[in-house]
């Protein structure tokens, strides 16, 4: 009599590393990892505000040549090529690890935006914005995961939304060499191209920090490297003890009990995402779209509306832009430590339901013509000061209500959502709302605010309602471990009373 064994079971392993990662201050270490992977959102800003424009330039004849639509299809590419970056690398980090994508997709992002100030003609320019787009959307997913998973629970909040704010201290960035780059002290040939170049210079600079940034061992001890996993937080915890803090031993009693599983197929995800997780992925369905409409839906037409209502000519728009930028910078940095010590759900509804409010009142002001130029760019910064450190919130709980294992892929699949309701839908809808500025041009009277007036209601309402979804379902994930928030699939045993120091789950 023979009998036929099947492939050996997993062997499990006992591993305090996610409490020994939480249970630390905060060091140069976290400030390395800061700026080191935080770099991210500085690009895609500047990316997207040095294109938007360059516009002129990339029309005019020491330019490309380029029409109209195909300017305006360059920002599609872009984005195209970031929906299909989040959703790839989403997948591939989760398998193979963070720090070997977010070096891979920096360095693709860095090739992309410094063959564009190479370009010849239109299609080789939006091939290269494509790829571009790619990098900086395998970043999104790369470097979410990877600083939740590094950065010490009680810290975690604040740091991730500062973090997406940051966007916004690119795109300053960019709007400031813009006025320079694409003013007449600058050739038109040069001007353009140049501007292709800013971002991989800042992104080799930090490709350098990113290569001091360990592997997160919560990634490790999940995927079947315990040994080096503890290798890894022994040497985080003597940079952290070289700077003179003192560390407590972790109990066993805080051990997680892990055994690898193997990567999960898209049914399986699926079952997850829809099965395990219903409420979490309809909030975070919610939180990304409703943020995403308002933003596209006000920053893509924010130029249109200032020349088309209050005759802002085509080369002030750009100092309207600063104060703009600012608002959407200055709230993710002052707001950001409450979404740790007031609570998620309460700052959600706060930032959510009060930029929408806001917006409503917008809305009817704009319509009764009684602001300006200078009262609606005052009006708009204070709505994104509270907006911005929402929109940085939806980030945050995409990245931290699912399970470690599939992280990645969570973040990129309620981007690519986001992005392409909010990315596609909002800019076509207002701009639509708004009309043809050459047909409006011809009008004897000022052109009419009423339909735009209830595109801003529409958006101010999901807003709201984005808000209110999140204060009922929401989840309290201030100051936890995330393996207290969502236990991992390859968690044979967890501790009964959690895994955060010196709290219960």
């Amino acid at each position: 009599m023979s009998t036929t064994s099947g492939p050996p079971a997993p062997v499990s392993v006992r591993s305090t590393v996610p409490s020994r990662i939480d249970r630390l201050p905060w060091t140069q270490f976290h400030w390395l990892v800061v700026v080191g992977l935080g770099v991210s959102w500085i690009l895609d800003g500047l990316e997207i505000q040095i294109v938007s424009l360059n516009g002129p330039a990339l029309q005019h004849e020491g330019g490309l040549g380029l029409s109209t639509g195909e300017v305006g299809a360059l920002a599609s590419f872009y984005l195209a090529g970031q929906v299909v970056g989040a959703l790839f690398f989403g997948r591939m980090t989760d398998k193979v690890g963070r720090k070997k994508l977010f070096i891979l997709t920096l360095l693709i992002y860095l090739i992309g935006s410094g063959l564009g100030g190479l370009a010849w003609d239109f299609w080789s320019l939006a091939i290269f914005r494509f790829i571009a787009g790619t990098g900086i959307g395998g970043e999104y997913t790369a470097i979410n995961s990877a600083i939740d998973e590094l950065i010490p629970s009680h810290y975690r909040g604040r740091v991730d939304i500062a973090v997406n704010g940051t966007y916004w201290g690119g795109a300053l960035i960019g709007n400031l060499a813009g006025l320079y780059l694409y003013s007449e002290s600058v050739p038109v040939e040069w001007g353009w191209r140049i501007g292709f170049f800013i971002g991989p210079l800042l992104g080799l600079v930090v490709i350098f920090l990113r290569r001091h940034i360990p592997e997160s061992p919560r990634w490790l001890v999940t995927h079947g490297h315990a040994e080096e996993a503890e290798r890894t937080i022994d040497e985080i915890e003597e940079r952290v003890r070289h700077s003179g803090a003192h560390l407590e031993p972790v109990p066993d009693s805080k051990a997680l009990e892990i055994k690898e599983v193997p990567p999960l197929g898209f049914r399986q995800l699926t079952k997850v995402f829809f099965g395990t997780y219903p409420k979490r992925s309809f909030l975070g369905f919610t939180m990304m779209v409703t943020q995403s409409f308002l933003y596209n839906a006000i920053f893509f037409t924010y130029a249109l509306v200032l020349s088309t209502f209050y005759g802002i000519d085509q080369g002030s728009i750009p100092w309207y832009f600063i104060p703009f930028a600012f608002g959407n910078l200055l709230g993710p940095l002052v707001l950001g430590p409450l979404f740790d010590a007031v609570g998620r759900r309460k700052m959600i509804f706060a930032t959510y339901g009060g930029s929408g409010f806001l917006l409503l009142i917008t809305a009817f002001l704009f319509n009764a013509q009684v602001l300006s130029a200078v009262t609606q760019t005052i009006l708009w910064c204070v709505i994104f000061f509270f907006a911005s450190a929402g929109a940085s919130a939806a980030y945050l709980t995409v990245s931290e209500i699912f399970p470690l294992e599939l992280r990645g892929q969570a973040i990129s699949y309620f981007f690519a959502i986001s992005q392409g309701v909010g990315g596609v839908l909002a800019p076509f809808i207002f701009g639509k709302l708004i009309g043809d500025p050459d047909e409006l041009a011809k009008l004897a009277t000022p052109p009419p605010t009423g339909p735009l007036m209830w595109g801003y209601i529409f958006g101010a309402v999901m807003m709201m309602a984005g808000g209110i979804i999140a204060r009922v379902i929401g989840v309290d994930a201030e100051r936890k471990s995330l393996e207290d928030i969502a236990t991992p699939l390859s968690a044979a045993k967890v501790p009964a009373g959690g895994i955060t120091p010196g709290e219960s789950s």
